[in-house]
């Protein structure tokens, strides 16, 4: 019979071995200190059972040891045929992860370097669990470094490989405050708000647009988004919100795509702006409602061209309309009639001659008045415009995608 514990070192089969030497039951070879006698590396006891705190068929703790580490060997009972290995411990060859100089740190970490770290320091508490594998870390609470100085506070999830956020409900990410962590983790009443008051301004303009003839939002969508999906995560979305800002940046390209609609609502100002060009192609119809202030399109340099290609092109105006080159001609053109009409009078211009006409009198008021003998004419330009098909445009880029 055996009291007491035994010192022993764990042997792996090869010296100083990279990972854990273990049997199919999961259990190692020591060698005794005592034991002056050189057997093969890695046969001088029986396989031996480790004491874990907690353990079971499918669950368990475990942390394999490495060759080298200081074991104590006891024996159930003090029966000298029933050794286990009751706990490792540090020693001068492995000296303790803590010690007097980081006394406040609850320290598990493995010998590749995998990490879970607890500061215990008041007012300085932190989590680190991290991998050398890309340096993938997260950190919370009093962010330190190798040197214990403080580089932020929160948290940081970083790594130098991939990263990747999923959740098959839904995500919510926001700025907004919840002190103490109290209340509920979707609590996105502010988020909400937010979304809530601009639907609200875009229903306001939409009713102005409708009763001026303009093409109206689609608003009704954008209502049914906030009630049907993104209030408590109803489906899979992502709702991002801030009460100060929120900035998107990138040093190439930046896409916003949705299948359905998309729906950019400002309380105050919309700007946008590009040091090149700037691209709008629509399907269907494209409105532009302006309720005040106006409305202006202007080129500093280059032409302005507006065309309808294969239908009408009405300018309309309540009070003065002006037209005026303050450098060159004005050519209006058709190759059919042209009518200018002045309360009643009229002036019609085709190829079948020009026409006059007038309730009142016609009054010329000419330095000269000159009559050639012999007719003449302008040719007219009119250009041809093709008729497009985006449903075959549609088509032979999702071939070209396929492909």
């Amino acid at each position: 019979m055996i009291a007491g514990s035994l010192p022993a070192r764990v042997e792996s089969a090869q010296k100083n071995d990279t990972y854990a030497w273990l049997d199919e039951q999961g259990r190692y070879r020591v060698k005794l200190d005592f034991d002056r006698n050189s057997p093969e590396q890695g046969y001088a006891y029986l396989w031996l059972r480790l004491a874990k705190p907690y353990a079971g068929e499918t669950y368990g703790w475990h942390a394999p040891l490495l060759d080298g580490t200081e074991v104590a060997v006891m024996f159930d009972a003090g029966d000298l045929d029933r050794p286990y290995i009751a706990y490792a411990q540090h020693d001068s060859e492995h000296p303790d992860h803590v010690t007097r100089d980081n006394h406040t740190r609850n320290v598990l970490r493995t010998p590749s370097g995998n990490k879970l770290r607890l500061e215990d320091q008041r007012e300085q508490e932190h989590i680190k669990l991290a991998t050398e594998y890309g340096k993938s870390q997260l950190n919370l609470g009093h962010l330190v470094n190798a040197q214990r100085e403080q580089r932020g506070r929160g948290f940081e999830l970083r790594t130098d490989e991939f990263g990747a956020v999923r959740a098959a409900k839904g995500i919510f990410l926001t700025a907004h405050e919840q002190l103490k962590a109290q209340g509920q983790v979707l609590e996105m009443a502010p988020a909400v708000s937010q979304i809530n008051q601009a639907n609200n301004q875009m229903q306001a303009l939409s009713g102005a647009a409708e009763v001026a003839g303009a093409l109206v939002a689609d608003i009704s969508t954008q209502l049914n988004l906030v009630t049907d999906r993104l209030n408590n995560l109803q489906s899979a979305v992502l709702l991002a919100s801030a009460p100060q800002g929120v900035a998107l940046t990138s040093g190439e390209h930046l896409q916003l795509t949705s299948t359905g609609n998309t729906m950019i609502n400002a309380g105050q100002h919309l700007d946008m702006g590009a040091m090149k060009n700037l691209s709008v192609s629509v399907e269907k119809a494209l409105g532009l409602f302006v309720h005040k202030a106006g409305a202006k399109l202007v080129a500093n340099q280059g032409d302005v061209e507006i065309q309808a290609q294969h239908n009408t092109l009405a300018l309309f105006a309540q009070q003065l309309m002006t037209v005026t080159s303050s450098e060159d001609e004005i050519i209006i053109s058709t190759p059919k009639t042209l009518t200018l009409n002045g309360g009643g009078s009229y002036l019609k211009l085709s190829q079948n001659g020009i026409e006059h006409g007038s309730t009142g009198d016609l009054i010329m008021k000419t330095a000269n008045y000159i009559v050639p003998g012999s007719g003449a004419n302008l040719p007219v330009d009119s250009p041809a415009f093709n008729v497009t098909d985006i449903s075959e445009m549609s088509q032979v880029t999702s071939k070209s995608f396929n492909d």
